[in-house]
C-alpha cells in the first residue's frame, strides 16, 4: 500500500523544456526508474503555470522512499545525469512536497 506521494514541480527555463526532457530520457530515467519505479505521473504544462514539469513518485513509507533514494543518488548513471543536467544551465527551480492520503471518500479510479 503506498502511503507517501513525492509531488515535484519542477520549473524550466523558457524554450528549454524539450531539451530538458530529451537529457532526461537519455540520461537520467533509465536510472531512476531502476531505483524508484516508474513515476505515477510525469507531465509538463500545457496552459496556466507554463516551463514546469510535475513528476509524482509513489512510495510505502519515508524509510522506503529514503532507502530508494539514497541507492539512485549512488548510482553512477544518475551521478552522470546530474551532471548533464547542472551543465545544461535549463533547471530554474524545484519544489518538492510530500503528502499523505486524505481519508474524505473515495478517490477516483479512473475517467
Amino acid at each position: 500500500m503506498i502511503v507517501l506521494i513525492d509531488h515535484r514541480t519542477y520549473v524550466i527555463k523558457p524554450g528549454k523544456m524539450q531539451a530538458h526532457i530529451e537529457i532526461y530520457e537519455k540520461y537520467g530515467y533509465q536510472a531512476q526508474v531502476r531505483h524508484l519505479g516508474k513515476p505515477l505521473a510525469y507531465m509538463f504544462a500545457e496552459s496556466g503555470e507554463l516551463n514546469t514539469i510535475v513528476h509524482i513518485w509513489m512510495y510505502k513509507d519515508a524509510a522506503d522512499r529514503a532507502t530508494r533514494r539514497a541507492a539512485m543518488q549512488a548510482d553512477p548513471d544518475w551521478k552522470e545525469y546530474l551532471k548533464k543536467n547542472g551543465e545544461a544551465g535549463y533547471l530554474v527551480s524545484q519544489k518538492t512536497s510530500l503528502m499523505v492520503p486524505a481519508n474524505v471518500g473515495q478517490v477516483a479510479t479512473s475517467v
